[in-house]
This record gives structure tokens, C-alpha cells and sequence, in this order.
């Protein structure tokens, strides 16, 4: 045998294949510079860069497209992903948060061989990068979601009879494509079914939805009707946008699939504020407490502190994941449920009106370690690393007035002169010292890992990353926003303790300039109610203009 032979047949022994250019590459047939080699990867820069940096990491091993991807690969698709990021921090980019990765489905992969794209900063990718790699496509999906279908076996998106479209007519189209055989099961005469209708961010009327099932009778279903008990539930869902200022005619995008499993939205009207035994006018909503929890990444016996607990709706939602909770707050009939009632047919509220009430009714009281009256500025607790998660709202000064203990005045009488029943003299707590204070509190008592969730308020035409409040010990996560009207918004911000606290830390926002909080901040309020004003007077006078 020939020893050209010979390393022809040990190349295909070791996942050669000839005609794919990738491991042309790899055994430097094509001459390509190489980032990163070693037994089992390899990775080198995409020559049609979609971002400012654009990485291919592949298997130095043949091996097919990401549909022929199955649970054995996992560690692969892991160490694939590990080089990437790994290549980007060597190449002095370090904001994780700001990436792409992941594979094009057949048939939108130009080559046969797997091969993860890494692309950054995914924020400066042009208008064709961003739909070339557009994340939850039917072309192109994310390492995340390759993985989490991996644990659960061999990923095939068309199993589940899923389609969308931007109107009604192109969903129709891309159902009528859809591959009759991945239909055949849902479609046997002696089946049953149901359609249900959802609408995200609009309501319609029972007589819409049924126009917009009667319109889906161009489905081959042969089935007979069921809504009590079917085999199988098909899902149409309109997306009409996020902003409920601005809600659009027709929806943004349509959704039409099979019903797989409920995740978990009951809680939501389980955990309703109006079914709750004690609330105020600032209870946050069921919904967005289990986001929060969620964001916190609570779980059974976790310590959860929340530093404005308020009437502690937030320490309910994590409650029920078992984690224990405790909270602070400054106002002392809140925090003991004394005083007048938010409800409207109730004057005073009742003698057991207070969190600890909440967390029984739920069945979660063994939960509730217990709330104390406390300045958030001025901290009770020893110096050391004790919760799990830190979650909370802070007052913006709109429903909830932004105070702390204090005065203006030169003279303060001693604590020691004041009676058991004194309440302190409280001052303005602006915004910026607000968030300073509570990132400082975070770095010092979270533990390694731990994370801090808060919303917030923001002037949107201001709007920019950089008045994120930052910390040396944290490390931004996520940044979602809520509309709240056409000019204000909050963010929710997630953030993750990855360094240990140092004294110099509690100082670096005079220290560093990147650091300093953003002082427009403490002008929410004013900037929140100017929105309110000039709405007023605008109504005064279109109704002064008509009556003209």
C-alpha cells in the first residue's frame, strides 16, 4: 500500500471525509490560521465575518450537521461553545452578555460538518447578520437551545406541528407547506382535537376567536371536535408587540402549534393579588413576583432578602420554591399591617393583615423567617456574606414615597434621649443613593454566585446602557424592560456577585467614573409626572377647541 494510501485510509479512520472542505482544513489541505487546535476542536475566523468578530469552532472529527446531533454529542456542543467564549476573552472581548453562538439547520448550513458560529458584540451586527443568525428562526438556533433539546434527545423542530407567519395569509401559506407526513399523526379520522386562541398584549372577543378558528378550516383535521377532554390541543397565538401604549391593528407575528405541556402561568391566578389576604398600593403582581424569582434563580431552602419588602409579594413568589425569606422596610405600618386598608370596600385593616398572614395562606409560613423596620441606608447586619439572593423593588417615588431616616438640620437629638415609641425624623432618599446603597449592600451580602434582582425607573428618551448602575462585585446578567408609558419604563435588572467585597469596593463609584450613578436618576418623579401634565392639558384643550 502506498503511503499516500495509507494516510487517506487513516484520515477516514480518524472522521475524514474527502470532500468536505471543513477537514480539508483541519488536516491543512487549505491553508487556514488556526486560533485554537487541539485533538478534538478547532477554530478559525469566518471568511464572511457577521460581526466584528466572527468564530468558527468545529470538530476536528467529521461530524454531520446539527440535525444528526444526538444526546451523546452534548459534552462536544459544550466544549464547542467553552472555545468560543474562550477565544473571544483572548481576543480582549469580555462582555459575554453581548454574543451570538449557535448552528444553522439544514438546509441553511452551507457545509456538512458541524460547525458553531461565535459572533461579537451581536449589538453591532448589521441588518443581514441579524436575520443571517436571528435567534429562535427556523434557520438558525442557539447552543442553548441545541442543548436543552439534546437532554431531552435528538432535536427535530418539525415533530411538534410548529408554524408562524406575519399575517394570516402567510401563515397559511407556511401551514399548507408544511410536510404532510409530520402531519399524519394529528390528522387520523378517529382522533379528537381542539383549537384554542390566545392573544399577547390585546383582548378579543369570544366572536373573534371563533372567526379566527373558522378560518383555520383549510386543515386537513379529520378528526371530531372534543373541548372537554381531546387528544390533542392546537394552539393559534397573536403577538400584537410588548408596548400596551402602542398596540398595533393587526398582530406582529402569528403562531399556530400543538399544545405540549402548561408551563407553569397557573400560579398567576393562584397567587393573585386580589385572592391575597394582605396588600397595599404598591403589591407587586403575581406575575411579574415569579419572574423576579425566576431571574433570581430561587430555590428550596435559599435565604431571600428583599430590602423594601413592602406588604412582601415578592417573598411570597419565593416562598413557593421553599426558599426561606425575610425583608426590611422603613414604613412601620406596612411592615406591621396597621392602619387604613388599600381595598375599597374595607376602612381599617384587619388584626392578622401582615406577610406573615400571606405566607400561610399559601402554605408556605414555615418559609417566613420574619420582616423588621429598618432605613435601607443605614444597615443592621454583621459583615459577612448571608443571602442567597437579594430580590426588590425599590420606591421610585411615585405610589411610594423615597425616604431614609435623617435631617436636614445640624443638631440631631441623640437615639439614646428618644422613648420606645419615637419615630425618626426622615429626609428625601434620592434615587442615585438609592441604588448605590443597594448594589453595596449586594456586594457585601450576597454570597459567591448569588444574585440581585431590582427594577429600574428610567426616563425612556434618556434611555442608554450606561446609567445602569454598575459594581465592581457585580456582574450584569439581564435587562428587560416594561413599558410603563410612552416616556417612562423600568428595567429589570439582574445581576451576579462574582467577586469577593473589598472596603475599597464600597468607595469605587468616586473613584472610577464609569462607575458613578447616573444622577438623572433622582428626577424620575418629576420627569414621570410632566408626561401627566402635559397629557391633561393637551385633553383640556382638544375639549376647549371642540366646544369651540
Amino acid at each position: 500500500m502506498s503511503d499516500e494510501t495509507s494516510a487517506q485510509s487513516t484520515c477516514h479512520r480518524d472522521g475524514y471525509e474527502g470532500k468536505c472542505v471543513f477537514c480539508k482544513i483541519v488536516h491543512k489541505e487549505i491553508d487556514t490560521e488556526f486560533m485554537y487546535c487541539d485533538e478534538e476542536l478547532a477554530c478559525f475566523k469566518d471568511v464572511k465575518p457577521g460581526a466584528p468578530h466572527h468564530y468558527l469552532v468545529i470538530p476536528t472529527s467529521h461530524v454531520g450537521n446539527c440535525k444528526s446531533l444526538k444526546k451523546e454529542h452534548i459534552p462536544l456542543v459544550e466544549k464547542m461553545v467553552e472555545v468560543g467564549k474562550k477565544m473571544l476573552q483572548q481576543n480582549n472581548f469580555t462582555d459575554l452578555n453581548d454574543i451570538r453562538l449557535g448552528f444553522h439547520w439544514p438546509p441553511f448550513c452551507s457545509i456538512a460538518h458541524l460547525h458553531l458560529h461565535v459572533l461579537a458584540p451581536a449589538s453591532q451586527m448589521g441588518f443581514i447578520s441579524r436575520m443571517f443568525y436571528r435567534i429562535d428562526s427556523y434557520w438558525f438556533i442557539t447552543e442553548i437551545k441545541s442543548l436543552l433539546a439534546l437532554n431531552g434527545g435528538q432535536f427535530t423542530p418539525e415533530e411538534n406541528f410548529n408554524e408562524k407567519g406575519r399575517t394570516h395569509e402567510d401563515l397559511q401559506a407556511s401551514l399548507n407547506s408544511y410536510p404532510m407526513e409530520n402531519m399524519v399523526p394529528y390528522l387520523k379520522p378517529d382522533s379528537t382535537y381542539k383549537i384554542n386562541v390566545y392573544t399577547f398584549n390585546k383582548t378579543v372577543t369570544h366572536l373573534d376567536r371563533i372567526k379566527r378558528i373558522d378560518a383555520l378550516e383549510f386543515l386537513p383535521f379529520q378528526g371530531k371536535v372534543n373541548l372537554k377532554n381531546p387528544e390533542n390541543v392546537f394552539c393559534l397565538l397573536e403577538d400584537y408587540g410588548s408596548d400596551p401604549n402602542s398596540i398595533p391593528e393587526e398582530p406582529v407575528h402569528i403562531y399556530f402549534g400543538r399544545w405540549i405541556a402548561d408551563g407553569q402561568r397557573e400560579l398567576i391566578r393562584s397567587y393573585s393579588v386580589k385572592k391575597r389576604h394582605f396588600i397595599g398600593n404598591t403589591s407587586m403582581d403575581a406575575g411579574l413576583s415569579f419572574i423576579m424569582a425566576n431571574h433570581c434563580k430561587v430555590k428550596a431552602n435559599d435565604l431571600v432578602f428583599d430590602p423594601f419588602v413592602g406588604t412582601g409579594s415578592l417573598l411570597v413568589a419565593c416562598s413557593h420554591f421553599g426558599s426561606y425569606v425575610c425583608g426590611t422596610d422603613i414604613d412601620y405600618n406596612t411592615i406591621h399591617g396597621i392602619g387604613k386598608a388599600s381595598r375599597k370596600d374595607q376602612k381599617w385593616r384587619g388584626p392578622d393583615e401582615n406577610i406573615r398572614a400571606n405566607l400561610r395562606q399559601y402554605g408556605a409560613e414555615k418559609s417566613y423567617i420574619d420582616v423588621l423596620v429598618s432605613d435601607a441606608s443605614k444597615t443592621i447586619w454583621r459583615p459577612r456574606e448571608l443571602f442567597d439572593a437579594i430580590i426588590t423593588d425599590p420606591p421610585y417615588g411615585i405610589r411610594e414615597s423615597t425616604r431614609k431616616t435623617g435631617s436636614q438640620k445640624e443638631i440631631i437629638k441623640p437615639a439614646e434621649e428618644c422613648g420606645e415609641n419615637h419615630v425618626p425624623v426622615s429626609m428625601a432618599y434620592h434615587l442615585s443613593d438609592i441604588f448605590t446603597d443597594l448594589l453595596n449592600f449586594a456586594a457585601k451580602h450576597l454570597v459567591m454566585g448569588g444574585r440581585l434582582v431590582y427594577w429600574l425607573p428610567v426616563y425612556r428618551p434618556e434611555y442608554s446602557e450606561e446609567i445602569i448602575p454598575k459594581h465592581p462585585c457585580l456582574k450584569l446578567i439581564s435587562n428587560c424592560e416594561q413599558t410603563l408609558s410612552s416616556h417612562t419604563a423600568r428595567r429589570l435588572i439582574t445581576m451576579e456577585k462574582l467577586k469577593e467585597f473589598e472596603e475599597k469596593d464600597e468607595l469605587a463609584h468616586l473613584m472610577d467614573s464609569k462607575l458613578s450613578p447616573y444622577q438623572g436618576h433622582n428626577s424620575f418623579r418629576e420627569k414621570y409626572f410632566s408626561g401627566v401634565t402635559k397629557k391633561i392639558a393637551k385633553e383640556e384643550a382638544n375639549n376647549t377647541k371642540n366646544k369651540d
